[in-house]
């Protein structure tokens, strides 16, 4: 009886031990360990990064060659530029816009993700574990910067091998490459508050892709903003996928300011400040 007795208080005194309890996981930990959760998902189902390999490549092709000679002449500014003279031309100008171009696309793929597995009842699970909150979202967003790479190394690889020579060089490309990494993380944010709003995965694309559709398509991708009426010109110079091209295009051109690369990162301080916080907002209470 006496050890009986003895015993319930020993195990008490394991339990409640100080030295022996985990810790809980921190801020780096927590969105590093979701990160990799992100990237064993591509391991175990690969085709999700079809919009990541085949989409770039088929995009990149098809407007080079079909639009390239006609488009050359206009952004080349010699009425004389057509045929595989317009093609280079455009090439130089369209490879920087059309990179920005997919990577801007890829991150909807983000919220559909997070959607699919909010809806899945995953995330609520997640949610009763003793971790850093925000570290299941921002672990998400960094796990997806994996396809973001792949994406922007099969767009420069197709354009080096149709022509496209940046005179920035290597420190150019990089330099570009990391700004653009930078926006498509900020960005994916948006995504994410539209994946928490909706309930479907449906929604969340069908929202996205709205929004998607005026900033690619009303910027400075495909031709210059001064072709473009003057009403139009304005929101489209401000446009910040227009800010983004404009900079890595002079980046892999050769040229560095520091003023338009800080205008860069202040459009994604403020897509970081206005859609983490809210989207942090939906998913504490989503039920």
């Amino acid at each position: 009886m006496t050890e009986t007795s003895h015993a319930p208080e020993a195990i008490r005194g394991i339990l409640v031990a100080a030295e022996d309890r985990p810790r809980p996981a921190g801020a780096l930990s927590s969105s590093l360990t979701y990160a990799w959760r992100a990237l064993l998902k591509i391991k175990h189902v690969p085709e999700q990064l079809f919009d990541v390999t085949v989409f770039p490549l088929m995009m990149t092709a098809m407007m080079t060659y079909i639009f390239g000679g006609a488009m050359g002449a206009m952004v080349s500014g010699d009425a004389g530029a057509t045929g595989s003279e317009g093609v280079r031309a455009f090439v130089q100008f369209f490879i920087p816009g059309i990179f920005v171009q997919t990577l801007v696309m890829v991150t909807i793929y983000t919220g559909l993700t997070l959607n699919k597995d909010i809806s899945k009842g995953i995330f609520d699970r997640f949610r009763s574990l003793p971790t850093w909150r925000p570290g299941q979202l921002v672990g998400a967003l960094l796990g997806d910067q994996v396809r973001y790479v792949l994406a922007g190394v099969i767009i420069l690889v197709v354009g080096f091998a149709i022509g496209f020579r940046p005179e920035g060089g290597v420190f150019g490309v990089l330099a570009g490459f990391a700004l653009m990494l930078i926006f498509a993380f900020s960005l994916s944010w948006l995504w994410t508050l539209v994946s928490l709003l909706v309930r479907t995965e449906q929604a969340a694309m069908g929202i996205s892709m709205f929004v998607m559709m005026p900033l690619t398509f009303a910027s400075n991708i495909f031709v210059p903003p001064a072709t473009m009426p003057d009403w139009l010109r304005t929101p489209v110079e401000l446009n910040p996928v227009s800010v983004l091209v404009a900079e890595i295009r002079a980046l892999m051109g050769g040229s560095f300011n520091a003023g338009d690369v800080l205008v860069v990162l202040i459009y994604c301080g403020v897509l970081v400040a206005v859609f983490a916080p809210l989207s942090m907002f939906v998913y504490n209470r989503k039920s």
